[in-house]
């Protein structure tokens, strides 16, 4: 019961640093484009990462993503060891990834750690240790690494587009302030999708700890505390900022205009959206950077900042194995004691 309750604690932590991690991912644009300032902006997100409990419990009516987590490790090699070990690797991974300013998946590095951790658990990787992965869900997790950033590059590409040629004729001083307000509710709408779609892992995971322990069979019959304090612990990450990160996201890749701003926040949500419906965690932070990268090459390629982005991709490559590496020699430390 005392390892149970470390896990919940960590996790809950893991929660918190995820969303002051991923902060920028909801208002780099809206503060790159000074429609809010910095505080407001954190505010405005964390609002909407802590709505997005009330959407999912009552108007989806499930948990779609945290079910999906949960069961991405065949539930025979789940053990509190084995989410302790997951969970000091994602921790980790994501407090450096944050100290050198670099936009990783705090998806990813969860799930890596989940991963490395079961094999660890079963005798590495010789010991057959790759039948732990639940196969059917986690490699549509791995196609959406790449899916993810493309189909909200595509999105925001064509939204921006459509933007484009029916305000063409308007008056540039009264097309931007409806844009700046219009910014307020695609940011809105994209911190819901970012509040939905991460909280629920943490929760998927604190269920499968729950699980493991035989209190309960599935994620439905987690104690109705968990999924509150899940999207708690995020919105008030959120609230923390992420400044170093929001500087890449925010004017590293390109330059972003309220208009543009718009059609990136709206193209990620749409992604984060469709991804919940297909039951997919997927990273927030892959799906706006393919989303900025869009609304810049509307101007032209030269636009988009392709070096950064491109150390950014190597960072998304390396997250899962990384994590999985360092959740593996985590899980042997604990068996020590």
């Amino acid at each position: 019961m005392t390892l149970l309750v470390v896990i919940i604690v960590l996790a809950l932590v893991f929660d918190y640093i995820n969303g002051f991690h991923d902060a920028a991912n909801s208002i780099a644009t809206i503060v790159s484009t000074k429609v809010l300032t910095p505080f407001q902006a954190v505010l405005w997100a964390a609002v909407f990462n802590f709505a997005a409990f009330f959407i999912a419990k009552y108007w989806i009516g499930e948990f779609k993503i945290g079910n999906s987590f949960a069961k991405s490790i065949n539930e025979n090699f789940i053990t509190l060891e084995v989410i302790l070990a997951a969970l000091i690797a994602a921790i980790i991974w994501n407090l450096l990834t944050w100290w050198f300013g670099i936009p990783s998946s705090s998806s990813h590095t969860l799930l890596g750690g989940f991963i490395g951790a079961a094999i660890a658990h079963v005798g590495g990787l010789k010991a057959a240790g790759l039948h732990v992965v639940n196969y059917e869900v986690v490699l549509p997790i791995f196609l959406f690494i790449f899916g993810a950033p493309i189909i909200g590059m595509l999105v925001a590409l064509i939204i921006s587009l459509i933007i484009i040629n029916i305000s063409r004729k308007s008056n540039p001083y009264k097309a931007d302030k409806w844009f700046r307000r219009l910014q307020l509710v695609s940011s809105a709408l994209f911190s819901l999708g970012h509040g939905s779609n991460d909280a629920q892992k943490v929760l998927g995971l604190i269920a499968a700890a729950y699980i493991a322990t035989g209190q309960i069979e599935s994620v439905s019959d987690v104690p109705s505390w968990v999924p509150l304090a899940c999207f708690t612990a995020i919105a008030l990450g959120t609230l923390s900022g992420g400044w170093k990160i929001v500087k890449t996201m925010g004017t590293r890749i390109t330059k972003v205009t309220s208009l543009e701003g718009v059609a990136a926040e709206t193209a990620g949500a749409f992604t984060l959206f469709f991804a919940e419906h297909l039951a997919i965690p997927v990273s927030t932070t892959h799906t706006i950077t393919g989303a900025i990268m869009g609304v810049g090459a509307t101007k032209r390629l030269s636009a988009v900042r392709w070096g950064v982005t491109l150390n950014l991709l190597w960072a998304w490559i390396l997250t899962i194995p990384v994590s999985a590496l360092i959740a593996g020699v985590a899980y042997y430390i604990i068996k020590l004691f």
